[in-house]
């Protein structure tokens, strides 16, 4: 615990001898108890020169796990007196690029502005990161968890969904069944280990996989909804991603009783931050947050 504390002392203070007068006492007593720990590790934590001082590598890996583990005793702490503060410290959220900035970057501002005290770490990344790695607290995912090792809170339902642009689907052949979607031009996201150019289409317990084909293909969601608005083609697609683009008529459904495999958005987190209050509070933050928007865009769709 000590080591934990020096680490992120001096970190933050940037200079032994302000972390010294910071915790009360001499430079020579920080700097023989950061050399102890260097040599216990075996590793250099900082680089220091007479002027700078700065974290190695393994200096920032320590850091990041002091600092993780500090508020999470701070929280327990507060937890075991039965305080009810404000939880504090560093909330880090993994989200895809695409919804991510779109839905969960918005999201997070608002969460932050409610709660002062808590710090918030967005990382987009198309793949998840390892369980294991310990680079994240809640992760924002579509589709069933996968990973067993993980919990799983579903914060919305969602659905894949085929569309088109009006000025494509008025020149294109007609889709009137999935076997149609073999003669048309379609859009791909090619994406973690998914088939390509394969389409499985559910609809009231009936499943269909329906080869498709397409000139334009990309690994960046974002680029494909550009080229169905543009009137390239066919995509199947999230209904979180199009839902904007649908209410005014930028896109159409094809087929629209049929969807993709199961799209639910889901707050996955470490089973050890089961009790966290950071992570209880932000998932029930984002399960009324989207609760609100569905709302609203039904009401929208209804008008």
């Amino acid at each position: 615990m000590a080591d934990l504390t020096l680490v992120a002392s001096i970190a933050r203070c940037g200079s032994l001898t302000a972390t010294a007068q910071e915790l009360g006492v001499t430079t020579p007593a920080i700097s023989r108890r950061l050399a102890a720990l260097e040599q216990r590790l075996g590793v250099a934590l900082f680089a220091r020169t007479t002027r700078t001082l700065a974290l190695t590598p393994e200096g920032e890996r320590y850091l990041q796990a002091a600092r993780r583990i500090l508020d999470d005793i701070g929280e327990l702490e507060r937890s075991l007196r039965g305080s009810h503060a404000e939880p504090q410290g560093l909330l880090r959220v993994n989200a895809t690029f695409g919804f991510g900035r779109r839905h969960i970057a918005p999201a997070i501002a608002l969460f932050a502005a409610r709660h002062p005290q808590l710090s918030v770490q967005l990382s987009l990344t198309e793949r998840m990161p390892a369980p294991g790695e310990g680079s994240f607290d809640v992760s924002i995912r579509f589709g069933p968890p996968p990973d067993a090792r993980l919990c799983a809170q579903r914060i919305v339902h969602n659905r894949r969904i085929l569309c088109a642009a009006p000025a494509y689907l008025q020149q294109a052949a007609p889709i009137r069944q999935p076997q149609d979607l073999s003669r048309q031009q379609c859009l791909f996201v090619r994406e973690n280990d998914a088939v390509y150019g394969q389409w499985q289409l559910q609809c009231d317990g009936q499943q269909q996989r329906v080869r498709v084909s397409g000139r334009l293909s990309a690994n960046d969601g974002e680029s494909v909804v550009g080229w169905a608005l543009a009137g390239h083609g066919v995509m199947l697609r999230s209904e979180w991603d199009v839902g904007a683009a649908l209410a005014d008529g930028r896109l159409q459904r094809v087929l629209p009783q049929w969807q993709g495999t199961p799209a639910d958005i889901y707050a996955l987190y470490p089973p050890a931050l089961t009790l966290s209050a950071r992570v209880r509070l932000f998932v029930d933050f984002l399960c009324r947050h989207f609760a609100d928007e569905a709302a609203g865009a039904a009401r929208r769709d209804s008008k």
